[in-house]
C-alpha cells in the first residue's frame, strides 16, 4: 500500500473538514443500515480530529463505542477509466466503511493506513456517500488492550496507558486516482562507502505484465543522479550527500512502469535519504559515526484536537524541539502522523518508531504502581489471538514507514511486564516478526522500573536497551541523593550486557509557575534538579547514549488523583509555554547556549 501523491499519472483528493457525526451507544448504526441514507441527528464533526473535545458535552469526551462519520464527494469528472481508491491515513481504534450501501473495508489498529478499491462503486462527476462507524473500545485483544467492566452504573471502558485514549478520524482521508496497472509498493535500502552512495529498491506492481520498471533519482536540486531498470536494481550514486541528524538531505526516486513505447503508464516518486544505521558494541552508529539521542518523548496531543494532526501546530513542535537543541523523539506510544514523518526526514530529526503496544503490564497502572487486578499474560487475558494483533501492528508499522530515513530503531512495546516466563513467551516470536519486516534496522522495546537488570527476561532479544526510570520521582521521591546513587548502580549494572542504552523516559511532574527555596517535588526547581541529577548518571556511563526525556509538553490523561488536569512531566506546557526545565536542557543540548 502507497499513500496518495499527485504525480504525472495520478491525483488525489482530500476529504478533510466537516463530515456528519453520530454516536451509537447501542450500536444499533449496523442493524438499522444508518450508511445507507443520510445520518440522522447528527451534528457536524472535524476530520482530522478527536471527537472527544469538541462538543462541549461530556458524554462525548468520555465516550466509548461505536461512533459514525458521513459525507458525501463528488468524483473528479478526469477519473474516468481510473482505479479510484478511499484511503484513511487512520481511524481509532478501528472502523468499518461504506459506499453508498456497500461495505468495502474494516481495519483494526488506529494508528496505520487502509484503504479500499472503489473504482465499481462510483462513477466520475457523480457524488457519492462515505460512511465510517469507529469504535474505540479496547480489550485484551487489541493493542493497545483495554477491558470493559461491568459496574453498578453500567459497562466502563478501562485500559492501562498513562494518556488520554482519543478518538475518531485523526488524520487525512483520501480519495485517489491511480491507472489500472499501478506500482503498489517500493521498499528502498540505502548504503554508504566513503563519498560514494547506493540506493537499493524492489518495486511490486499491479498488472504490469509487458512493462517495465525504470527508476531515476534526482538530487535535491533536481539534478539527475542516477538511473536503473528492473523491478530490484541498484543505483549508485557518487560523491553522495548523505543524510545526517540535523541535514535532511533527501533525493527523489520516482519510479516509473513504462510500455514498449517509452510511454510512463504509472508515476510514482519516493524520497530517499541516504544513510546507515548500525549497532556495533555499546555504540549506536548513523554513516559510520557514534550518535547521541537527545530530546524526548512525545505525544500527538493538543487542546481541542486531541489527536487530530494539524500542520500549523506540527512546525511549532519541531521549532521548539530545534531551539532547544533536541536531535531526536519517540513516538511515544503509537505510531504518528506520517507528515510528522516527512517532516523529520525533511528536517534530520531522528525518530524511534513505537507501535501501539502501551499497557501490557497488569502490575503498572498508567504510570502509577498498583496492581491492576488482572494476570498480564494468560489464556483469558493478553494471549496468542492478543500477539497476533501485535504482530500485525508491527508488520503494519514497518510497511508504512520502511523507507524513511528519520527512522533508526524500531520500538515493539513500551513498559510491557517483562520480567516473567509468559513475557519471554510472548515477545519471542515478536522480535522474529520485526527482524523479518525488516533487517536493516535495530530493534527494541521500552524497559520499566518493575523489571530492574537481573529480572527482565525481555532484552536479551533488543540490539538497544531502552530504559523508562523515574529515580527521585515515583521512588526516592524528594531525595535525589539516595536517587542518584540507585539509579547509578542499576545503569552500572545494565552497562555490562554490551548494548547500546538510551534512556527512553526520565522526568518529574512539574506544575508551571510553582517555585521553593529548596527543591520540592512538583516545583519548577525541582524538575531542573533532578533532570541534573540524571545527566550527571548518565554522562558516568559510556553505554548510555540516548536520553530522552518525558515529556516533551503537558499532556492529557485519563482523571485521577495522580493526574491533575493531565501529566504534567512536560518540559514545555500543553499549549507550549518553557518551564525553567526547558531553559536547562537548551543549556546542555546547544552548544551554543
Amino acid at each position: 500500500m502507497l499513500r496518495p501523491q499527485d504525480t504525472r499519472t495520478r491525483e488525489r483528493k482530500s476529504l478533510n473538514g466537516l463530515w456528519s457525526f453520530r454516536t451509537d451507544p447501542a450500536s444499533a448504526g449496523r442493524t438499522e443500515r444508518w450508511f445507507a441514507d443520510r445520518l440522522r441527528d447528527s451534528v457536524e464533526m472535524a476530520v482530522p480530529a478527536s471527537y472527544n473535545d469538541l462538543l462541549a458535552d461530556e458524554s462525548v469526551t468520555r465516550y466509548s463505542g461505536d461512533v459514525w462519520y458521513q459525507r458525501t464527494v463528488r468524483v473528479p469528472r478526469g477519473w474516468d477509466g481510473q482505479r479510484i481508491v478511499l484511503h484513511f491515513e487512520s481511524a481509532t481504534h478501528r472502523a468499518t466503511v461504506w459506499v453508498g450501501e456497500t461495505e468495502v473495508v474494516s481495519h483494526e489498529g488506529g494508528y496505520t493506513p487502509f484503504e479500499a478499491d472503489v473504482t465499481g462503486l462510483v462513477r466520475p462527476g457523480d457524488e457519492v456517500r462515505i460512511s465510517a462507524c469507529v469504535d474505540n473500545r479496547l480489550s485484551f485483544r487489541t493493542i493497545p488492550p483495554g477491558v470493559v467492566e461491568d459496574t453498578a452504573t453500567g459497562p466502563k471502558q478501562r485500559y492501562w496507558h498513562d494518556f488520554f485514549n482519543y478518538a475518531g478520524l485523526h488524520r487525512t482521508v483520501w480519495l485517489s486516482a491511480t491507472p489500472t496497472t499501478y506500482v503498489d509498493d517500493v521498499t528502498v535500502v540505502t548504503g554508504l562507502d566513503g563519498a560514494t552512495g547506493t540506493v537499493g529498491y524492489t518495486v511490486a506492481a499491479v498488472g504490469a505484465d509487458g512493462l517495465t520498471v525504470h527508476t531515476e533519482l534526482t538530487d535535491a536540486e533536481g539534478r539527475p543522479a542516477g538511473s536503473a531498470d528492473g523491478a530490484e536494481g541498484t543505483i549508485v550514486v557518487e560523491d553522495v550527500h548523505p543524510w545526517a541528524p540535523g541535514d535532511g538531505y533527501l533525493y527523489d526516486l520516482e519510479i516509473q512502469l513504462v510500455d514498449s513505447s517509452g510511454a510512463v503508464v504509472d508515476s510514482y516518486h519516493q524520497p530517499v535519504g541516504v544513510r546507515t544505521v548500525e549497532v556495533r558494541g555499546t555504540e549506536f552508529l548513523i554513516n559510520g559515526e557514534p550518535f547521541a539521542f537527545t530530546g524526548f518523548g512525545m505525544h500527538e496531543d493538543h487542546a481541542g484536537i486531541g489527536k487530530g494532526h494539524n500542520d500549523a501546530l506540527l512546525v511549532q513542535d519541531f521549532g521548539l524541539l530545534r531551539w532547544i537543541g533536541a536531535n531526536s523523539l519517540r513516538t511515544s506510544h503509537y505510531p504518528y502522523s506520517e507528515e510528522v514523518l516527512d517532516h523529520a526526514d525533511r528536517h534530520g530529526i531522528v525518530v524511534i518508531d513505537e507501535t501501539a503496544a502501551v499497557g501490557l503490564n497488569m502490575g503498572l497502572g498508567g504510570g502509577i504502581f498498583g496492581s491492576q487486578g488482572y494476570e498480564t499474560y494468560s489464556a483469558d487475558t493478553i494471549n496468542d489471538a492478543t500477539r497476533e494483533v501485535h504482530a500485525q501492528a508491527i508488520r503494519e508499522l514497518v510497511a508504512r514507514d520502511k523507507n524513511h530515513p528519520s527512522v533508526v530503531l524500531w520500538s515493539i512495546a513500551n513498559e510491557p511486564e517483562s520480567d516473567t516466563e509468559g513475557a519471554e513467551k510472548y515477545f519471542e516470536p515478536l522480535f522474529r516478526v520485526v527482524k523479518e519486516a525488516d533487517p536493516t534496522r535495530p530493534a527494541g522495546f521500552v524497559n520499566v522500573m518493575l523489571a530492574p537488570h537481573g529480572k527482565c527476561r525481555v532484552s536479551q532479544f533488543a540490539d538497544v536497551l531502552m530504559l523508562n526510570r523515574y529515580y527521585g520521582w515515583y521512588v526516592h521521591t524528594g531525595d535525589l541523593e539516595a536517587a542518584e546513587l540507585a539509579w547509578d548502580a542499576e545503569l552500572a549494572a545494565w552497562s555490562g550486557e554490551g548494548k547500546p542504552i538510551i534512556v527512553t523516559e526520565y522526568g518529574a511532574d512539574t506544575v508551571p509557575g510553582m517555585h521553593s527555596i529548596g527543591s520540592e517535588p512538583w516545583t519548577e526547581e525541582y524538575q531542573v534538579a533532578y533532570l541534573d541529577m540524571n545527566h550527571r548518571v548518565f554522562d558516568r556511563h559510556d553505554a548510555v547514549v540516548g536520553e530522552h526525556v518525558w515529556n516533551f509538553a503537558d499532556f492529557a490523561t485519563t482523571a485521577g488523583i495522580m493526574r491533575v488536569g493531565g501529566n504534567k512531566k512536560g518540559a514545555f506546557t500543553r499549549d507550549r509555554r518553557p518551564k525553567n526545565a526547558a531553559f536547562a536542557l537548551r543549556r546542555r543540548w546547544r552548544s551554543d547556549s
